[in-house]
């Protein structure tokens, strides 16, 4: 089957359409977050994620982390020690989605500007 068969048999515009809960779970926040920093610093434990992003609160990291890993994004790794041991890593599946990300962080890193202008022309009008 060839890429285009594939992406006919999905259509988010309808509301059954399993591709809507992929497209919310990867545009959240925290999950972009957590997928950029798993890229970029590799496999770590759940603290070390918290450490790394600002305001992600353990509920929110716990949720985000069990979601990918259900998703196939996340490698969730346990290790028998005292205590146990338990880190997340990228998967290929995953990987591939962190290219997506770093596209877009990138694309809201060159256009903030234009953004925070638009926001107080905006905000300025009566």
């Amino acid at each position: 089957m060839d890429t285009d068969q594939v992406r006919s048999r999905w259509d988010a515009t309808k509301g059954a359409c399993p591709t809507r809960q992929v497209l919310g779970r990867i545009g959240d926040t925290w999950t972009m977050l957590v997928i950029s920093t798993l890229e970029k610093r590799g496999t770590l434990r759940s603290g070390q994620l918290k450490v790394s992003i600002e305001g992600i609160t353990q509920k929110m990291l716990t949720q985000t982390l069990r979601h990918l890993e259900r998703d196939g994004v996340v490698r969730r790794t346990v290790v028998p020690t005292v205590p146990v041991t338990v880190s997340y890593t990228l998967t290929p599946l995953g990987l591939s989605l962190a290219a997506a990300v770093a596209t877009m962080r990138t694309w809201a890193y060159d256009h903030m500007d234009e953004i925070s202008a638009a926001r107080d022309e905006y905000d300025a009008k009566p």
